[in-house]
């Protein structure tokens, strides 16, 4: 069985694939709100118009090897991606990429955080990556007190798994 991969894309303009048996198969999906955005969890899902694929491996090869034949190994810099020319689909994969490992490295401590993080911090805990959450207000009481902490958003959808 094939499946088809549709671009698909939020509210809130985050965009993300979906894999599907069929058109049909999406459209009875999105009609019954089971397919979510995987960033903000939003059900306001549409298909987005989809690019041809184009196989271009070989104009890219012969590229490389015009290069090779002028002496250089190196792409140009015109044809280097510079640090910040990141699409926004880039961006998110590697927003979500991050957000996955920071969530495999450490423990979910609820909304205990704050007294987990001064046990920590005063050697009452062993010492540990942790994650929850707490006010504003005592996340600057930490930080006052020493206690390095910093705010990251974490969208529900990226705390389960996705496909």
């Amino acid at each position: 069985m094939s499946m088809k991969v549709f671009d698909l894309g939020c509210e809130h303009d985050h965009r993300f694939e979906g894999w599907f048996a069929s058109a049909d198969a999406f459209a009875d999906q999105q009609s019954r709100h089971l397919i979510a955005c995987p960033i903000c969890g939003s059900h306001a899902v549409k298909r987005l118009p989809a690019a041809a694929r184009l196989n271009l491996s070989g104009i890219q090869q012969s590229k490389a090897q015009q290069r090779k034949s002028e002496g250089s190994a190196v792409p140009a810099a015109a044809e280097r991606p510079r640090q910040g020319d990141l699409s926004p689909e880039q961006f998110q994969a590697m927003f979500i990429k991050m957000t996955r490992r920071i969530i495999e490295s450490t423990e979910d401590v609820g909304n205990r955080f704050a007294e987990e993080a001064r046990r920590i911090h005063y050697n009452e805990a062993p010492e540990r990556a942790i994650r929850g959450s707490t006010s504003r207000e005592e996340a600057i009481a930490l930080r006052d007190e020493g206690i390095e902490v910093f705010a990251l958003p974490l969208p529900e959808a990226l705390k389960g798994s996705l496909q």
